[in-house]
């Protein structure tokens, strides 16, 4: 059986093609304010690299802050629901996982069998979720690549005492303005990110293994601030930016 997940994010819309449980293809685009029509050509991509047809497709599965603007579809499914599924099914293990998106992030608790047990979200405030890094990584003047690689190099500690991105942003100004090192201011803002997701996360409960999904999982000077905050490993699927797109998929195939 063949299915699709698309899901349609804040920032980016991603589509993934799933025959007989096994991810073929995958593919994502920027959504900017034509989510739709971006959303339309991703499922036809993916559809086109399976060398498959549209009828070819059993069902489709959409997930998202965007799905309202999803193309036609059988199944819709909640972002926590659709990171919820998707990191379990390529974890296992997975009893927390952590879905940092460019909105929002989530923390997410789930039992032996992947059922959904709780979850929390961090504030409306952008400081706890993606967009947070890259008005960082702007701010630093690297790319958002770069900003999460930088900052495993640091050596010095730098306190980041600004939660809001505007004050935040200011905040790291300052800093390069008093000549301090890049790899360290890096270093500082990814912890403080991560400290502030830590937080809510403990909200519903820590249990190990911990799945960070999502693009900011990405980062890699956040997983490194999450691997320290909790001290425990921390596990980052090859695909992050997909478990959702996964998510919705797998939904499909179960209805």
């Amino acid at each position: 059986m063949i299915t699709v997940g698309l899901d349609l994010g804040g920032k980016d819309v991603k589509a993934l093609l799933l025959r007989d449980g096994l991810v073929v293809t995958r593919a994502k685009a920027l959504g900017g304010f034509e989510q739709a029509r971006v959303a339309e050509e991703l499922l036809e991509k993916v559809i086109r690299d399976a060398a498959a047809n549209r009828k070819d497709i059993a069902r489709t599965g959409v997930t998202g802050s965007g799905k309202k603007f999803a193309p036609s579809h059988d199944v819709e499914i909640t972002e926590v629901g659709a990171a919820a599924k998707g990191a379990f099914f390529v974890v296992p293990s997975a009893r927390t996982i952590i879905d940092s998106g460019a909105e929002d992030t989530r923390g997410i608790k789930v039992g032996d069998n992947g059922k959904l047990k709780d979850f929390a979200t961090n504030d409306k405030c952008a400081a706890g979720a993606g967009a947070f890094a890259e008005s960082m990584a702007r701010a630093l003047d690297v790319t958002l690549e770069d900003f999460g690689k930088i900052s495993l190099k640091s050596t010095k500690h730098v306190p980041i005492n600004s939660q809001c991105v505007v004050f935040a942003e200011s905040e790291v100004v300052s800093l390069i303005n008093s000549k301090r090192e890049k790899e360290d201011i890096a270093r500082a803002i990814n912890d403080a990110l991560a400290q502030r997701v830590i937080a809510m996360v403990k909200r519903v409960g820590v249990e190990e293994d911990i799945v960070v999904v999502g693009g900011l999982a990405r980062n890699a000077g956040y997983v490194d601030g999450l691997k320290r905050g909790f001290k425990a490993k921390v596990f980052v699927p090859e695909y992050p930016e997909y478990i959702g797109a996964l998510g919705a998929a797998l939904a499909a195939a179960e209805a």
